[in-house]
């Protein structure tokens, strides 16, 4: 398993050691004695899933407070766009965003800490989406950022006529609004 480094503190990719044969294929997606070593203590509680179709974009999301989350994401089937925007207070990187092509070719991670929004646009037809978080949702601490927002400069790889957000999605805050 690789850990590799991101532009900001704290978030990182993981890339698994994949073992190849005439059966198909065999990794581990998550080890906690190996992320340990490589000083990411997490105490993973909650594991969720979705699917979605193309231009999709499910974001930019965050718990607050006690509540925050941090999670480990990943794709089953298809190809998305992941972002996470950092923000911690006092971070240098604060508004600052990481985006990573996820796929179920080639199976990276993301692993992304508390306080951090998270979106993702889903680039092929179908993707399911897999994460791990260490802390439980909860409805009264959720909070979100305009995926469109300019100051954040995300290139979601979706013409914005073609995509599709939910109903909350749409009238999120801008970043300077939060």
């Amino acid at each position: 398993m690789k850990i590799i480094n991101t532009p900001i503190k704290d978030v990182y990719i993981i890339e698994p050691q994949i073992f190849k044969d005439e059966r198909g294929y065999f990794f581990e997606s998550y080890n906690q004695a190996k992320f340990e070593e490589a000083g990411l203590h997490y105490n993973f509680i909650q594991d969720n899933q979705s699917k979605s179709v193309y231009g999709t974009i499910r974001g930019l999301h965050f718990q607050k407070g006690e509540f925050s989350q941090a999670k480990l994401v990943r794709v089953l089937q298809g190809c998305v766009l992941d972002v996470a925007v950092d923000l911690r207070p006092g971070s240098e990187t604060y508004g600052q965003h990481v985006a990573v092509e996820l796929s179920a070719e080639n199976n990276r991670q993301l692993m992304i800490p508390r306080n951090f929004a998270h979106g993702f646009s889903v680039l092929s037809e179908t993707a399911v989406f897999a994460y791990k978080c260490d802390n439980v949702y909860n409805k009264a601490s959720e909070g979100g950022i305009n995926f469109n927002d300019k100051s954040l400069g995300i290139d979601w790889r979706i013409p914005l006529d073609k995509a599709i957000l939910s109903e909350k999605d749409k009238v999120l805050p801008m970043l300077k609004d939060l």
